[in-house]
């Protein structure tokens, strides 16, 4: 998996948008203006925090070495994952539709209903 790669799957994603607002060199992607993935894009291998539900960054992080607790972040809701090529891209991928659904769920509900309106209209 590359920075190209990633990037493009995030922006692919309703209502995303990217920005650096920390320094010049983590990449935020945030749906309805809150966070679902950091990256430095300098980082190799790539590795990127992506939110998660607690139990279970703690069982991934059981079972795969390349994920960790979430770098510089709330280690209960964040994972760190690290794309050194033990795990396939379309699992790495899961994670990142992962946190994307979890911040959508945790929208007001009147977003939420517009993300299915969209939804519905794209297919």
């Amino acid at each position: 998996m590359d920075i190209v790669t990633l990037r493009d799957y995030c922006i692919s994603k309703q209502k995303t948008e990217e920005c650096f607002p920390f320094d010049e060199t983590t990449l935020v992607f945030k749906v309805a203006g809150k966070m679902f993935l950091l990256v430095d894009i300098h980082s190799r291998p790539l590795s990127f925090n992506v939110k998660c539900e607690p139990q279970k960054a703690i069982e991934l992080r059981e079972k795969y070495s390349c994920v960790e607790p979430g770098f510089h972040m709330n280690k209960t809701h964040w994972n760190t994952i690290k794309c050194d090529g033990s795990v396939s891209s379309k699992l790495i991928l899961s994670w990142v539709d992962d946190s994307y659904d979890l911040v959508v769920s945790s929208l007001p509900k009147k977003l939420q209903a517009d993300f299915q309106k969209v939804s519905k209209h794209s297919k």
